[in-house]
């Protein structure tokens, strides 16, 4: 895809009752109450007591804080975006105050599952407020602050044209001249040095928060959602990496030799980090957007996805409906009726609406929908099948108490929408009568490349961000060394660097959303390391003998039994065991990918043999 625009987001909010998946970014709402004060000693019946009290009244009020923001997404205006606030205001406060009580139940011996479910109202809040009331309110008066400054920020061009993030983003996806890119990359970071200050404050009061809950600090806090100690969550993404890094140094060695073809090796030194403006990409979290520039010879499949939509006359719903029959080949029940009466398809003519592609479930029983402004290309087609993937895991999980109405970890959910995406392949698109012929094998590295320009160049950019801000969080940056610590991690693992020499007062991370939007980023490695391998179990499952890369797991119905047995657990158990149900292991394994991207690697290596590789 051009944009990793499948992200995945939990809000400030205390519990998943009804989930909506916005491209996707999950949002968890809970009730605007709280229970009534707790006993001064504590035992296993209280915690019960507590626990059956947040769930009924979560489940009593989730439907209309989910209605408010779907008007609101759908009719924007004042009105429907103050109604939106104010239920996000008494969702966020109320789940302060849930996840306070749930701390008071930390020494009490409760069982096992009461004790999981405990942690997960603890562990809900992303920001956690110190319990001071003036500092609490100071804390959400940042948070607002931040998100202005970024939603406001636009740059004003040295011919005078004021430029939106979306107007700067398309000229860095399309431009090949280098400084028209350096102007873009340097005007957008120009909005985030007023966040400094600010975004200092908010890692102070967020700590004090999370030290409030039993944690050291916000980025322990983070850390301790996955089903294991804080530190050892951390080796296990740096394991991970280790695993994927040779291929990513061999795709990086060969985009770096043909940008420097382009541009000129004077600005793209063969021995030095990649110029970050160069990549196609606002961040350089993903390169999809300069394949042209660096694809292979010959490498045309030899059909196009949205010609051959358009050849069959597919429109918006019937894209939808494809995408639909994916699931039900797999022995999965159609979407309920209100699905189709409910969903938004397309742009309305006559009102704003926020278009970007989200998956619903308004009342964590059977109100799914999706709300997308479908665009008919072979892009969309694959988006719509990842977006459904989020609907049918939600419903997967219904029948789950409140608790666990979530993916096992805040990775699966994405991780299964991009997992039902990677089987749109060209042995999928001729089963459906799209294409009529497979290309052969010779063309599948254009193919790879494609995929690997997105995917495989994101890894380390989704793993560095929360290692900065696990540093901020712990001490070990302070405010003065933000940006020089930002760029030392974008240089160590992407092999990136800054075009131009940063000022000491730049606040470079800051142009990122979900650094002052406070939203982790550990889940969108974790999604990219996991998809991969729950496609290769499921193809083994399926009984597949093409490479995974060729493999689609349409029809199959053992693949589907297989994927609805982990998705019917919910976050019930630890990820692990999820994991375990369908690949067997309990520790993820990132070899899936060098084994999907293995065509391409042999080609990258043939290719690089003689260059300098390495920065």
């Amino acid at each position: 895809m051009n944009k990793i625009k499948n992200t995945f987001k939990i809000t400030t909010l205390a519990i998943v009752v009804a989930t909506s998946l916005a491209a996707c970014s999950q949002k968890a709402e809970i009730t605007q109450s709280t229970p009534q004060a707790l006993p001064t000693v504590l035992t296993s019946n209280d915690a019960q007591v507590f626990l059956d009290k947040v769930a009924k009244e979560q489940v009593a009020l989730a439907l209309s804080i989910n209605r408010a923001e779907w008007i609101y997404s759908n009719f924007i205006t004042e009105d429907t975006s103050a109604l939106a606030a104010e239920a996000s205001q008494k969702a966020t406060e109320a789940s302060v105050k849930f996840a306070m009580q749930a701390a008071s139940f930390d020494a009490i011996d409760v069982t096992p599952i009461q004790r999981r479910q405990l942690n997960i109202l603890k562990q809900s809040i992303v920001l956690p407020a110190p319990q001071d009331s003036a500092k609490s309110a100071e804390l959400a008066k940042i948070g607002a602050e931040l998100g202005s400054i970024y939603g406001k920020g636009s740059y004003t061009t040295q011919a005078g044209e004021k430029l939106s993030l979306g107007d700067m983003t398309s000229i860095m996806a399309e431009s090949r001249n280098y400084d028209e890119l350096l102007e873009m990359w340097e005007g957008w970071r120009e909005i985030s040095p007023p966040m400094k200050t600010l975004y200092t404050r908010q890692a102070e009061l967020a700590n004090e928060g999370a030290n409030g809950l039993g944690y050291k600090d916000l980025g322990a806090m983070w850390r301790s959602n996955y089903d294991m100690p804080a530190d050892d969550f951390a080796k296990e993404l740096d394991r991970l990496w280790g695993q994927v890094k040779p291929l990513y140094d061999d795709l990086h060695c060969y985009v770096r030799s043909e940008l420097g073809k382009e541009y000129g090796e004077d600005k793209v030194p063969q021995d030095k980090p990649i110029p970050a403006h160069l990549l196609g990409n606002m961040w350089a979290q993903s390169w999809g957007n300069i394949y042209p520039l660096v694809a292979p010879e010959s490498a045309d499949p030899g059909y196009d996805v949205t010609k051959q939509l358009a050849a069959h006359n597919y429109d918006e719903i019937q894209m939808v409906k494809a995408a639909e029959k994916f699931f039900t080949s797999l022995g999965f029940d159609a979407l309920p009726e209100t699905f189709w009466t409910r969903s938004l398809f397309t742009k309305p003519a006559d009102r704003d609406v926020i278009c970007h592609a989200s998956a619903w479930d308004l009342d964590a029983k059977d109100d799914l929908r999706i709300k997308m402004c479908i665009q008919k290309t072979g892009e969309e087609f694959s988006v719509i099948h990842h977006e459904l993937g989020h609907n049918f895991y939600q419903r997967a999980y219904k029948d789950q108490p409140v608790y666990f109405q979530n993916s096992a970890n805040d990775g699966f959910h994405e991780a299964i929408g991009d997992t039902i995406a990677l089987s749109v392949t060209p042995k999928y698109l001729k089963e459906i009568g799209l294409i009529d012929t497979i290309p052969d094998e010779s063309k599948d590295i254009g193919l790879l490349m494609k995929q690997a320009l997105d995917k495989v160049a994101f890894i380390p950019f989704g793993l560095l961000v929360d290692q900065w801000r696990w540093k901020v969080y712990s001490g070990e940056v302070t405010p003065e060394n933000y940006n020089e610590a930002w760029w030392e991690l974008r240089e160590k693992y992407q092999g990136v660097a800054a075009p131009v020499a940063r000022n000491a007062d730049a606040f470079d991370p800051g142009a990122k959303y979900h650094v002052p939007g406070g939203v982790p980023y550990s889940r969108y490695f974790l999604a990219h390391i996991q998809q991969f391998e729950f496609h290769r179990a499921l193809c083994e499952i399926s009984g597949n003998t093409d490479p995974i890369h060729r493999c689609s797991i349409y029809n199959n119905k053992d693949a589907g039994k297989a994927l609805n047995t982990m998705l019917e657990m919910g976050s019930s158990q630890p990820w692990q065991q999820a994991y375990k149900v369908l690949t067997g292991n309990e520790q993820m394994d990132a070899t899936a990918i060098l084994d999907y991207f293995a065509p391409l690697q042999t080609w990258l290596k043939d290719k690089n043999q003689g260059k300098q590789c390495g920065f």
